[in-house]
């Protein structure tokens, strides 16, 4: 039997709005997929990320919050990173080794960054990663759209190398088989 869990990466409400390709999308999709994960008995992780005191972005600060449409439930575990990838927490790093669960269903912000970073670090570590397409995103920046940077993660660097990116509806799907 498969068994899954499901990080939550820095849906956090400085940089989770209009400005994120396909924002909308990308809310939708995130939340029915943590809705299936509840429903299917997979762990639902969150990971926030801390950019140090004084940053705007750190405990205490609003934009630090999870987004409000994705908030944990309180028997939820919330890790913070100060650095890209989610596998530079030890506690996490450590919690999911104990687990012995050899698949991750990876969802957040942003694309280019956090998300990169700890997909091709759980890959490193020999997890399954399992991408639900739209359940990603990220922002314009100077070398290219969102829309671009999307695509080229989603559709060409991670797909046969380093993750499995299906539909949110196929997740779905193999989660039901957990």
């Amino acid at each position: 039997m498969k068994k899954f869990t499901l990080l939550v990466i820095d849906v956090q409400k400085g940089i989770t709005d209009e400005r994120l390709y396909n924002f909308s999308t990308f809310v939708s999709n995130v939340k029915k997929v943590i809705n299936a994960a509840r429903e299917n008995d997979v762990e639902v992780i969150y990971i926030q990320h801390d950019d140090g005191p004084d940053s705007g972005f750190t405990f205490g600060d609003e934009d630090f919050e999870v987004y409000d449409e994705v908030q944990p439930k309180e028997s939820e575990k919330v890790y913070y990173k100060t650095i890209n990838s989610c596998f530079g927490n030890a506690d996490l790093r450590d919690y999911l080794e104990s687990k012995g669960e050899n698949t991750l269903i990876i969802v957040g912000l942003q694309t280019n960054f956090c998300i990169d970073a700890s997909i091709k670090s759980a890959f490193e570590r020999g997890y399954k990663v399992i991408v639900p397409l739209g359940a990603n995103s990220t922002f314009d920046n100077e070398y290219m759209n969102g829309e671009t940077t999307y695509k080229y993660y989603n559709e060409m660097m991670w797909p046969g190398r380093f993750a499995q990116c299906i539909s949110v509806d196929e997740t779905i799907k193999v989660m039901h088989t957990n």
